[in-house]
């Protein structure tokens, strides 16, 4: 019977569970402890080995143990938690998570897909911190529209011209970081070549999607949360939801898609079609997205850029 292994991730601590056997043990989230969790579990020899995405959190032990060549699936916590409520289990623990985690792979057994490489995951550093610097940018600009106070303004001010500054060094190391690839280069230029994707967005689809251009357009969808889902239970019909998946991705597809609907004559035709035929703007907007999307993963797939007809 093959081996799994569930882990709960915290800031400090990784709580292990084992199926089938149901040995469990903690080790420190650190790098001394996550040496430790990659030789204890290399001596198992799992069939596959699942996290909880918490957003930064397991980025050590997902590195260690893919570069051990453990096979590693990181799950969705939200999938995980509506598991365990299926199955009635209230309590919350770290230990009970883990084996719940555990138990969620054994019976869905996920796709495992690629992890990003260490030059992908700088890059989507990168890109992460980019999108916190421009946030902060524009939270210090709607202060600077109310406060009334010189002192203040200075102050400011002074922390804008240092977080633009900042702005522009973080855009000169993601050239420099592109520049290292020329199959990154190559990408950049193709993705920017359809009207309405600047570099920022060809360079979080690069960072944050590099599964472009290798899956199918249904798969590509579900990755970015853009594939709708419906409600129905009889002759009941529910709308469409969108949801999970990669929200950054789909906040750049979602900035682009604006973009296109305006400069991109076929985006625009697009999305024009279906507000004439009484879709709500939004969901005409999410449409285009997820045509945009499906664009893109064509363009990188065989390697040829936009072209109008």
């Amino acid at each position: 019977m093959e081996i799994i292994v569930g882990i709960d991730v915290s800031k400090d601590r990784l709580d292990v569970h084992v199926l089938p056997s149901g040995e469990a043990f903690s080790v420190e989230n650190d790098h001394a402890g996550v040496e430790d969790l990659v030789r204890r579990l290399a001596a198992l020899s799992p069939a596959v080995v699942g996290l909880e995405s918490t957003g930064s959190f397991e980025r050590l032990a997902v590195a260690a143990l893919a570069g051990a060549g453990l096979a590693i699936v990181v799950v969705n916590p939200a999938q995980v938690r509506a598991y365990a409520n299926a199955l009635g289990k209230r309590a919350k623990t770290d230990p009970i998570d883990a084996a719940v985690i555990a138990a969620f792979i054994a019976a869905t057994k996920p796709q495992l897909r690629p992890l990003r490489d260490a030059e992908t995951e700088a890059l989507a550093e990168l890109v992460a911190r980019r999108r916190q610097i421009v946030q902060m940018i524009v939270a210090e600009e709607n202060r600077a529209r109310t406060v009334i106070a010189k002192q203040a303004q200075k102050s400011i001010h002074r922390l804008l011209v240092a977080l633009r500054r900042e702005l522009a060094s973080l855009d000169a190391g993601m050239d420099d970081h592109i520049r290292k690839s020329p199959v990154w280069r190559v990408n950049e230029k193709l993705l920017s070549s359809v009207p309405g994707v600047g570099p920022v967005v060809a360079r979080s689809l690069i960072a944050e999607m590099p599964e472009l251009g290798s899956l199918d357009r249904c798969q590509i969808a579900a990755l970015a949360g853009l594939a709708p889902w419906t409600r129905q239970s009889g002759k009941w019909r529910g709308k469409s939801f969108i949801g999970g998946g990669r929200s950054h991705v789909r906040a750049a597809l979602f900035m682009a898609a604006l973009v296109a609907i305006r400069h991109n004559p076929v985006l625009k035709a697009f999305r024009d079609r279906l507000v004439e035929a009484g879709k709500p703007k939004i969901v005409a907007v999410v449409a285009t997205m997820r045509k945009l999307l499906t664009i893109l993963n064509a363009i990188v797939r065989d390697q040829k850029p936009w072209q109008k007809t």
